[in-house]
């Protein structure tokens, strides 16, 4: 039987938004919020939170805990490592990285990324390359040796920081499938980035009329903004901004 775990990539030392996966939506943490969303998703056997054992990340820890929810603590810099080691904490078959500044992501995505490495032969998957969906609703899915081969022989900066760069370079060895959107919605944005993302998120939330972090899905954001106007695809910030600058780091070392 395949094991699929769910990983949430999560730090309070945000350079952009410090603390941002504290911030309340619908007043839970928005870290909380996003997980009980994670957890509609019917392919996700485990969902755990990675986080550092730097002792910024010990107030995150601590409403982790709060709420029930598992917590690995691994290295603060070398994220891959950590990513791997809480995979493998978890006996993962089939892995999930989400990263804790997309608060809407949707359970259907989640399950649709997925398929495609539990039932469709690839070893990656992802909705995010190339890029069809709002930034956002992020998804990535690998089986556990290519996450293991990336945390063994990765050795750029970025690679260490990102997860999955490697993976994607090595498309040969490991065979990847790409999931898009009905149409290019990329210019959206809906990750939890700056303190003006938050504030549109919470537009967002407000917009769809929520109750519950469970109570909508994506399609009901999509009419909202149709309805109400409420977008936001201008892109004032960039996307992915910390991996390109990563490697532009990588460049001029």
């Amino acid at each position: 039987m395949t094991t699929t775990v769910a990983i949430i990539q999560a730090r309070m030392s945000s350079s952009r938004l410090p603390g941002k996966v504290l911030k309340p939506l619908l007043g839970l943490p928005s870290i909380v919020f996003m997980a009980q969303r994670v957890r509609q998703a019917r392919r996700v056997d485990r969902l755990l939170v990675a986080t550092s054992t730097d002792a910024s990340d010990d107030p995150l820890a601590a409403a982790l805990a709060a709420h029930g929810m598992e917590c690995f603590r691994g290295s603060l810099a070398d994220v891959l490592q950590r990513f791997h080691q809480a995979a493998q904490h978890a006996q993962a078959d089939v892995v999930l990285r989400l990263t804790g500044d997309c608060p809407l992501i949707d359970p259907e995505l989640i399950d649709r990324v997925a398929a495609r490495v539990i039932d469709g032969g690839a070893a990656y998957a992802t909705n995010a390359v190339p890029a069809s969906y709002p930034d956002g609703l992020d998804v990535e899915a690998m089986r556990i040796e290519a996450l293991a081969a990336a945390d063994a022989e990765a050795t750029l900066p970025s690679d260490r920081e990102h997860v999955t760069p490697f993976i994607r370079r090595e498309a040969q060895r490991f065979p990847a499938q790409s999931v898009s959107a009905f149409a290019d919605l990329s210019a959206m944005r809906w990750t939890v980035d700056h303190p003006d993302d938050l504030a549109h998120v919470e537009a967002l939330i407000a917009a769809v009329g929520a109750t519950s972090p469970t109570s909508f899905d994506r399609w009901d954001l999509f009419r909202a903004i149709e309805r109400l106007g409420v977008r936001r695809d201008e892109n004032t910030h960039q996307r992915n901004e910390g991996y390109l600058k990563s490697l532009r780091d990588d460049a001029a070392a």
